[in-house]
């Protein structure tokens, strides 16, 4: 199972997809095989609370062509046509945003691989520049893969990339602009002395050697970098020292690695202080009290570890080693991979931004003619426990909304919606907090759905009572609810703590044969006692939603195709199918203007 991705995956000769034989092997039941639960459909009015029974699952025999521009996200990034896949090297310089990232020029499926690059003063409306790098040289001729972009001291940026080279191994690579007073950068060269680290060693596996993270300056005042490796078979993020940013030396242990997975994609190395939702800067003094966070791409998601960076030693340490990867930290828990972040000099913030891949077939996306977005950037930070990592989108999104609605007060019982009109459903931004009465009501936890959060939320779906929860949102509902997707809350009751569980249920999500349909979920820790409320924040972007919850303490994001987002109009209710009352305390939703996005200079 774990060799299943269904994001992208680089192997030693190229990097490609498995999606056939993953969505054959992953695939939930299709909808003709779900059991038929129906029950009287009555209609949720403006403003009044309607019981209705949600789930509705007939199998339609016709659907319109999924060829349609609707699908097209209105405020993510992606370009106007063709693939996209990670980000890269994203950096903030006098004044301006800059993202690059991997794009096929060619097509809408995987290969030809150029590097991307974009530019913004907001995050959100973007300008599109030409290709910033291209395979031209022996280190890159059989690829031009991830980066991580420097700035130096003097203001210098640097940019420092994988390429395969001639011989097919995977080699870093260096990328200087051209000309500084350019404020774009549109032109980078490539200095005569790349590859400036091969993959040389004992032990290290040439074919898995790659994207180096952005460089920090240790206490000796040299400059490090991370690379990801196979070495001896097992992960690592191999450590690399200079002076100068341009002669590297190997140090003789990695910075740290772990024999429970073999690879570690797009390793970031970063610090961040505890309650603190302000950034820190690698290439600065590091304040006492900081953590560090160790984050790598593997088993077709991001996953992370906090710790501290061990200065004598030289060594990340974590604070906590699990042997089992299932149960290690995610960024995001649904659709989003290869992950990249930076520190923005502008609002002394830290941002990440990730990948979500298409979950239709290839052919779809040849018919399309586009294939991958990148996720709404987001401030990243530490929880005041010091545990986790919280998440939440640019504050720069919100310049978007329009048209907002509010409601408060409102009582859901089991079986209940509202249904919430006024705003456009295909692109909304939606904040609701759900207050919780009877915390007593909570079932009883099971250690054991941790290790399978997916399987978990599928079997316990909205259409299953429990105790307290589910509640949450019903999303690209079609007027018989033949279509939907749901994002909603269980709360469960252990030995000393409640855990909550937050589920983005794609299953019913589209009548469309041939699609992914998970359902993703994640699990989080929650003083119910001492706060009774859980929020949950939803962008709705057409073909993308993204959920946070509990102030970002559980990202997920999932990829949909609702036949009524072309063939009619959608719904979104506020929901709850539990037996205990929950309370929607404060209910905001905005519509969403659409951003210009990679719209063509001048």
């Amino acid at each position: 199972m774990l060799d299943c991705v269904f994001t992208l995956r680089k192997t030693t000769e190229e990097r490609r997809f498995k999606e056939e034989e993953c969505r054959k092997r992953r695939r939930p039941e299709t909808l003709g095989e779900q059991e038929t639960r129906t029950q009287a459909n009555q209609e949720a009015r403006n403003g009044v609370v309607a019981t209705q029974r949600v789930f509705l699952y007939p199998q339609s025999p016709k659907v319109s062509s999924i060829v349609s521009k609707r699908y097209r996200t209105a405020y993510h990034f992606q370009p106007l046509k063709n693939w996209i896949n990670d980000p890269n090297g994203p950096m903030y310089y006098n004044g301006i945003y800059h993202q690059f990232y991997q794009y096929n020029p060619n097509g809408s499926i995987w290969g030809n691989i150029v590097w991307g690059h974009s530019v913004s003063t907001d995050l959100i409306n973007w300008i599109r520049l030409e290709p910033a790098i291209e395979r031209t040289t022996p280190s890159d001729m059989n690829g031009c893969w991830t980066v991580s972009a420097t700035i130096l001291t003097g203001d210098q940026p640097m940019i420092i990339y994988t390429g395969a080279d001639t011989e097919k191994r995977q080699v870093q690579n260096i990328v200087l602009p051209k000309n500084l007073s350019d404020p774009y950068l549109r032109e980078w060269t490539k200095p005569k002395n790349n590859p400036l680290i091969q993959p040389v060693g004992p032990g290290l596996n040439s074919g898995q050697f790659r994207d180096p993270t952005t460089g920090w300056i240790g206490p000796d005042g040299l400059w490090r970098i991370a690379v990801g490796a196979e070495l001896n078979g097992y992960s690592a993020a191999l450590l690399y020292k200079s002076k100068d940013f341009m002669q590297w030396t190997r140090v003789d242990h990695p910075l740290h690695s772990s024999n429970a997975s073999t690879m570690w994609e797009c390793p970031d190395f970063f610090a961040v202080l505890p309650g603190k939702n302000n950034g820190l800067d690698l290439s600065a003094a590091i304040p006492n009290g900081a953590k560090h966070v160790l984050k790598m791409s593997l088993d077709y998601c991001d996953k992370y570890m906090i710790g501290v960076y061990d200065l004598k030693r030289d060594t990340f340490v974590p604070d906590t080693i699990l042997d089992d990867r299932r149960l290690w930290s995610r960024i995001d828990y649904g659709n989003y991979y290869a992950s990249k972040s930076f520190f923005d000099s502008k609002k002394g913030r830290r941002i990440i931004w990730g990948w979500t891949n298409e979950t239709d077939s290839t052919s779809d996306d040849v018919a399309k003619g586009w294939a991958g977005i990148h996720a709404i950037p987001r401030t990243i930070w530490l929880d005041s426990d010091g545990k986790q990592l919280l998440q939440w989108p640019v504050e720069e999104v919100e310049l978007l909304r329009t048209n907002g609605v509010s409601h408060q007060g409102i009582k859901l019982k089991k079986g209940d919606l509202f249904e919430i009109n006024g705003t456009d459903t295909l692109q909304a931004d939606v904040e609701i907090d759900f207050e919780l009465a009877a915390i007593d009501a909570a079932d009883p936890f099971d250690p054991s759905w941790l290790l399978d959060t997916e399987k978990h939320c599928r079997e316990a779906d909205a259409s299953v009572n429990g105790g307290l929860g589910p509640f949450g949102l019903v999303l690209l509902a079609s007027d018989n609810m033949e279509e939907h997707t749901t994002v909603h809350f269980r709360v469960y009751k252990s030995e000393q703590k409640y855990m909550v569980l937050l589920c983005s249920d794609l299953t019913r999500s589209s009548l469309r044969p041939e699609l992914y349909t998970p359902a993703h979920g994640g699990f989080f820790e929650h003083d119910l006692e001492k706060e009774k409320k859980i929020s949950l924040r939803t962008l709705i972007d057409r073909s993308a939603v993204e959920s946070f919850g509990a102030g970002g303490r559980v990202c997920i994001t999932g990829r949909v195709y609702p036949v009524a987002l072309v063939d009619g109009g959608t719904h979104m209710y506020a929901f709850n199918n539990g037996s205990s009352t929950v309370k929607v305390s404060q209910l905001k939703a905005w519509s969403m203007r659409k951003a210009q996005v990679n719209v063509k200079m001048g």
